[in-house]
């Protein structure tokens, strides 16, 4: 089978792989979309994602497909099922899995990241992480469901209320996530910070943002209850800090180099009585996200800048593809 295998550090080929083998509880699917997303860019350049990559092996954490083979325990799914396939697998057994916080596993496995993933006509994933999906929702929205419920996760360590003034710094693709997640949560106010104005204007428009603000020229007021920070840069985690009013709670979402610091008054963290809070992964959080992109509270399709093939994906890790905002993979009808 046609498979875009990582071989190395910036280095991919297309492969003719076998069918994988498909065990008592696990579920063969043919993925029909896979995103592409900055997790896979780093491993791309053989920095770690949620664990380490080790090559060959094929990427591909965001997908969705027709169920094509199911191992003799599975009874959550039937062949020709339609489906989403959550990427992560918790051991169970460490003490992070038995304190009910699977996401800090210490024995992570990942479909797209430690085991062959999408990127591919077809992969096997354990039946416990692969979840049917309504007539609906497009399998090309579907191949979303994981950075929605990256998302839907971070906004469960967040405590929100309607009251509340929320702002999001970073106009990529989560950004655009959290400023509809925001909304659908409750949150009467929601503005938005990046450096694209299209971008800016767009969420405007057609998500009601209230506020928007150009970084590279704009001001943002220390004025909020809650702000997100989804890019990863230390510059915009200052700036998260720096826009909050006392009692306010910062999401630091965005993913930053492992060795990466930033700078902030920690007198102020005193002062104003600030809960800063990391976000990792998704632990149980692909039902309420099916759920949101299933009944329209949120739109993702039209944050889809690009849909390419297999042989194209590398042009896009590589930076070759300019423009991208989200890209999805076409692997097959």
């Amino acid at each position: 089978m046609k498979a875009l295998v990582l071989t190395g550090t910036k280095k991919m080929e297309i492969q003719d792989l076998p069918e994988p083998e498909v065990k008592p509880d696990e579920v063969l699917v043919n993925t029909a979309y896979a995103g592409i997303c900055g997790t896979d860019r780093a491993l791309y350049a053989g920095l770690p994602g949620s664990a380490n990559a080790v090559p060959p092996v094929v990427l591909g954490h965001e997908n969705s497909g027709i169920v094509a083979a199911i191992g003799k325990n599975v009874t959550n799914v039937k062949i020709g099922d339609r489906v989403t396939v959550d990427p992560n697998i918790y051991c169970g057994q460490c003490d992070y899995c038995r304190t009910d916080r699977p996401e800090l596993c210490d024995n992570l496995s990942a479909v797209g990241v430690t085991r062959d993933g999408g990127l591919e006509k077809s992969f096997t994933a354990p039946a416990s992480v692969v979840y049917p999906i309504p007539d609906s929702l497009s399998l090309k929205a579907a191949a979303t469901t994981e950075p929605v419920s990256c998302a839907v996760h971070g906004m469960s360590l967040l405590d929100v209320k309607p009251y509340q003034k929320a702002l999001v710094i970073g106009d990529g693709f989560m950004g655009q996530l959290f400023v509809q997640l925001l909304q659908a949560y409750g949150v009467h106010q929601v503005d938005f910070a990046g450096i694209i104005d299209e971008k800016l204007a767009f969420n405007k428009e057609k998500f009601g943002v209230t506020n928007t603000y150009n970084t590279t020229r704009d001001s943002i007021p220390a004025d909020y209850d809650v702000v997100i920070e989804a890019v990863g840069l230390p510059q915009t985690q200052e700036q998260a800090v720096e826009a909050t009013k006392k009692g306010a709670q910062v999401l630091m979402f965005g993913v930053g180099k492992p060795d990466q610091t930033f700078s902030m008054n920690t007198y102020e963290v005193y002062q104003k009585q600030l809960k800063i809070q990391g976000a990792f992964i998704n632990p149980y959080a692909f039902k309420d996200a099916i759920a949101l992109l299933a009944s329209g509270e949120m739109d993702v399709e039209s944050l889809i800048s690009h849909e390419v093939t297999l042989e194209q994906v590398e042009d896009v890790l590589n930076g070759k593809v300019k423009g991208v905002s989200k890209a999805v993979v076409k692997v097959s009808d």
